[in-house]
């Protein structure tokens, strides 16, 4: 199969979907890979190091003209949109409920999309969320420390225990992969850490991986009230229900608030577990309401090109070995779980049920399809 790697044009993200060591992988079992001139610059892999792999070196127009498999970071965008035909297969973060334009293109065009993000193994977790999940926590942390600097517009407060004064309170929301990033770092630093979650078994699991100075709470309003009025940071790391009518911070709640706190979201849904939160951009990451700061970027590991490309390059290439080995006809009907959980559409209907409630479009059933072909 000839597999195209694209470089991304989203504002600022600068990961890449396939590294060098991953193109020399998908060459030895006899794929051609196309690979977008610069696509991996920013990320430490240049065009010589992916032709030493076995690449193609070409411009975007040839990689996705030649290309069979697309395999790519983020979801596409208009100027994208031409490329997709019936006998394409996308391979990327897609985000199709909250893209509707996309959508009916991926619909129209009758091809094969399959999302990292609705990947679900036999535990019901996220294995292609996990590595970018972790690296977002662990950067939302890294944030709150650069925006709490005085030079940076913050209160001077530095985020770790420091004898004679108090040691700063981080809350943070959700004890999930991006959770147990930030955790990890604010922990670490001496911070009184809070952990609020509505799964006990989630929280005992944390509490074995973490030290003493992390404390956890079920989720109740008294409980975020509490961290709300004590916290010098809150930190936002669960993916939002997007049937939920109320979120679990109000605007109306900043005013309980230390003057210089701060609020990071890592989640960036819109809405969100946090009602005054809206994604922004590496460019311009903050904004300030009634005196509260709020750092809401949505590609928080774009910031860490090199390492989130490595890793999400070794959690996506076993898909990609098996979608392009067996095509995607046999892919689905022998692998009848993960494969099936990542399917967003194929030959023009929609599999994905969360984009078809929101977007109020027909579904088909993934496992109905599969045993037809």
């Amino acid at each position: 199969m000839i597999i195209g790697v694209l470089k991304e044009i989203k504002p600022n993200e600068y990961r890449v979907a396939a590294v060098p060591d991953t193109v020399r992988e998908l060459v030895s079992k006899g794929h051609e890979v196309y690979v977008e001139h610069d696509a991996g610059k920013i990320a430490g892999a240049s065009d010589e190091d992916y032709a030493a792999a076995g690449a193609t070196i070409a411009d975007a127009d040839t990689v996705y003209t030649k290309s069979t498999l697309i395999y790519k970071v983020k979801e596409l965008f208009p100027q994208e949109f031409k490329y997709m035909t019936k006998d394409k297969i996308l391979m990327t973060y897609i985000h199709s409920n909250a893209h509707p334009e996309e959508t009916d293109v991926l619909l129209k065009s009758g091809c094969a999309a399959f999302a990292y993000e609705d990947f679900r193994d036999a535990n019901g977790g996220f294995p292609l969320l996990k590595p970018m999940s972790q690296i977002a926590g662990r950067g939302g942390f890294m944030a709150a420390m650069h925006f709490k600097q005085a030079v940076h517009g913050g209160d001077g407060q530095i985020l770790c225990n420091i004898t004679g004064v108090d040691t700063p309170v981080i809350t943070i929301i959700g004890a999930g992969n991006s959770g147990m990033g930030a955790a990890t770092f604010a922990a670490a630093l001496g911070n009184e850490v809070r952990i609020i979650d509505n799964s006990l078994k989630a929280m005992e699991a944390a509490r074995l991986a973490l030290p003493p100075n992390v404390t956890f709470l079920m989720s109740n309003r008294a409980n975020f009230v509490k961290c709300i009025k004590e916290s010098d940071v809150i930190i936002n790391c669960i993916m939002w229900d997007r049937t939920k009518n109320e979120p679990l911070v109000w605007k109306k709640d900043l005013k309980m608030m230390k003057p210089g706190a701060m609020i990071v979201d890592v989640a960036c849904d819109e809405p969100g577990a946090i009602e005054t939160c809206s994604s922004t951009t590496h460019t311009d990451p903050t904004f300030v309401v009634d005196g509260i700061i709020h750092y809401c970027v949505d590609n928080i590991p774009s910031a860490f090109a090199k390492t989130s490309s490595e890793m999400l390059a070794s959690a996506t290439l076993p898909i990609v070995l098996e979608i392009a080995e067996k095509g995607v006809e046999k892919a689905l009907k022998d692998n009848k779980y993960f494969m099936r959980t990542g399917l967003t559409c194929y030959d023009g209907k929609l599999t994905l049920a969360e984009t078809a409630v929101k977007q109020n479009r027909p579904l088909t059933d993934v496992n109905e399809l599969a045993e037809s072909f």
